[in-house]
């Protein structure tokens, strides 16, 4: 039975419970407005688009758009096989050679010739042998623009890697007969910044090595002369595996 004395002292407890479970702040979520219009993020077709116009971005699936980003090798054969039509400027490419004498000079002797001429630098540095002045005229090798850095072989890799960076060369040839992935890397980050063509030369035995290289070609012997293979070849589609000839 209860008395007014017990029901008073039964509702004070209730108020004092109740008090305690109200009394903790309640955080309500306020109702989110929309976003005006004026403020809400558009998608901008126009500046994506150049985006991916930049000839450092490749979607698989697509074929890629022929830049002015490439110089001639001067073989038709080997140009009709590269993006662009040629090396690949502010990028690094390796040749990587089985034995010396195999027309690895040959190869890029061209390209070296239209560059002298449109008055662009090209930087040796390091090459295993002297090279041969009177055969660099014969292609075409303007020898003002030619400069020869007889580095050390602990300089040989940062020599070419600021020759790249400068942004003074048209391309710098690198000897490597020992090179690791970081120090690849290093030299392709400074072809792209300089905007020069970097070449290396490099034993076929490092074919099945990891490369930053845009490019890989390899120069081995046979039966009907040198042959050259495509290793790797970036904004290729397709089978990047494919042989020609080349006359050393």
């Amino acid at each position: 039975m209860l008395t007014s004395t017990s029901f008073d002292a039964a509702a004070s407890a209730s108020e004092a419970v109740a008090f305690v479970h109200t009394s903790a702040p309640v955080a309500v979520q306020p109702a989110r407005a929309p976003m005006p219009a004026a403020f809400r993020p558009s998608r901008n077709d126009e500046a994506l688009a150049d985006v991916l116009r930049h000839p450092g971005i490749w979607r698989r699936g697509t074929k890629p758009a022929s830049t002015s980003t490439a110089q001639s090798t001067g073989f038709a054969a080997l140009d009709a096989l590269l993006p662009g039509g040629g090396w690949p400027r502010g990028a690094l490419s390796e040749i990587l050679i089985g034995e010396d004498g195999l027309g690895e000079c040959s190869l890029v002797l061209p390209a070296l010739a239209a560059l002298t001429q449109a008055r662009r630098r090209v930087a040796l540095i390091g090459p295993p042998y002297v090279p041969y002045a009177p055969a660099m005229v014969e292609a075409g090798i303007d020898l003002s623009q030619l400069v020869h850095i007889d580095a050390g072989a602990t300089d040989t890799h940062w020599t070419a890697e600021q020759c790249l960076r400068a942004g003074c060369c048209g391309a710098v040839l690198n000897w490597l007969p020992r090179a690791d992935y970081q120090q690849l890397r290093r030299l392709q980050l400074a072809a792209e910044t300089g905007a020069a063509i970097g070449f290396v030369f490099r034993p076929l035995s490092a074919a099945s090595q990891a490369s930053p290289a845009a490019l890989r070609l390899s120069i081995s012997a046979s039966s009907d002369g040198p042959r050259i293979d495509i290793l790797k070849c970036r904004g290729r589609l397709g089978d990047t595996s494919t042989a020609i000839r080349l006359r050393a």
